[in-house]
């Protein structure tokens, strides 16, 4: 787990009241008029930015933000989803081209994969997150005094847990960000508790058609290991690591009880598709009806529509288990 990773200063406390003018003495009628009940703009904008400045530490480091942002532009699928879900979506005006959810974040040409620094900057960020500093895309904006954050996929659950954390620290939204972690924690322990035990399925979570797969040590592999499931590409000759390409004669060998596939909307694999591979007619998988078909979206990003992917294992678990 990466070190405590936001750190505020001069944080303001307190409730914030706006107290109006005073009446003159006597039963004569006030000069000024009476106090409103709404809080005045300067008081909203002050409320507004309570806990600023702040500073996150994210892969690229120590990043200070002077206050809270509200031109945020988002070039992870992930994070975007992150962002909506600790309630920061009125802050974004920008994603991009792989960012489909939620469906109202507005969704752009930019490319996360192939960034360009003046596409970015025209948008007039406050903000930008990416998970990969493609091109040197952290630096570029840096020279340009335009905020970066660069929070990179995850090794481990509580590396996903971090980033969301620095996330909700970074646009103003911590306590919804605890909230969402907090939320993640206890509904995957809910799943992992309620999965059938002791059963020893083996599996195999399909990245591509190659295929690719991903060892426990990963952290979708991790999302597995809570459900006491064998990964049998853990014994793969080359963990590459954690993503070996196997061979479709290791898969027919190893013989899993399941199958996940999370290359289902990108390459329309299915029970149907592996059955006419060389060798995986037979599979117990195939014959037994375990083939699952995965969200390639979902399977793929370690926001906190995680907590979907697991329910779709624990489902998947349940179904084998009692066949």
């Amino acid at each position: 787990m990466r070190p405590v990773r936001t750190a505020f200063a001069g944080a303001l406390l307190g409730t914030l009241a706006v107290l109006a003018g005073c009446g003159q003495s006597g039963s004569s009628a006030p000069s000024s008029p009476a106090p409103s009940s709404a809080p005045s703009a300067d008081a909203s904008s002050t409320a507004s930015q309570a806990g600023f400045p702040v500073t996150v530490e994210a892969a690229n480091g120590k990043v200070t933000l002077a206050k809270k942002p509200e031109r945020i532009v988002s070039l992870s699928a992930t994070h975007t989803e992150t962002l909506f879900a600790i309630g920061a979506g009125p802050q974004v005006i920008a994603v991009d081209d792989q960012s489909n959810h939620p469906p109202q974040a507005p969704k752009t040409a930019l490319s996360g994969f192939k960034p360009n620094v003046e596409a970015i900057v025209a948008q007039k960020p406050d903000l930008v997150i990416v998970s990969d500093d493609i091109d040197k895309i952290v630096g570029e904006l840096g020279k340009l005094n335009v905020p970066v954050l660069q929070e990179p996929a995850p090794a481990k659950l509580e590396d996903a847990y971090d980033e969301i954390a620095d996330l909700g620290a970074a646009t103003g939204n911590q306590a919804k960000a605890e909230e969402i972690v907090a939320g993640m924690k206890a509904k995957l322990g809910e799943l992992a508790a309620a999965a059938p035990k002791g059963h020893k399925l083996t599996y195999y979570h399909e990245l591509d058609q190659t295929p690719y797969a991903a060892t426990s040590g990963t952290f979708i592999g991790q999302i597995y290991g809570l459900f006491g499931l064998t990964n049998i590409a853990d014994k793969a000759p080359d963990a590459a690591g954690g993503y070996p390409k196997l061979s479709a004669e290791f898969v027919a060998q190893a013989d899993p009880d399941l199958i996940f596939l999370a290359d289902v909307k990108c390459c329309g694999q299915s029970k149907d598709t592996l059955a006419k591979r060389p060798g995986w007619q037979k599979l117990s998988a195939i014959e037994d009806d375990q083939v699952v078909q995965l969200d390639d979206d979902i399977a793929s990003r370690w926001g906190p529509r995680v907590v979907d992917l697991a329910e779709a294992i624990g489902a998947a678990v349940t179904k084998a288990a009692g066949s």
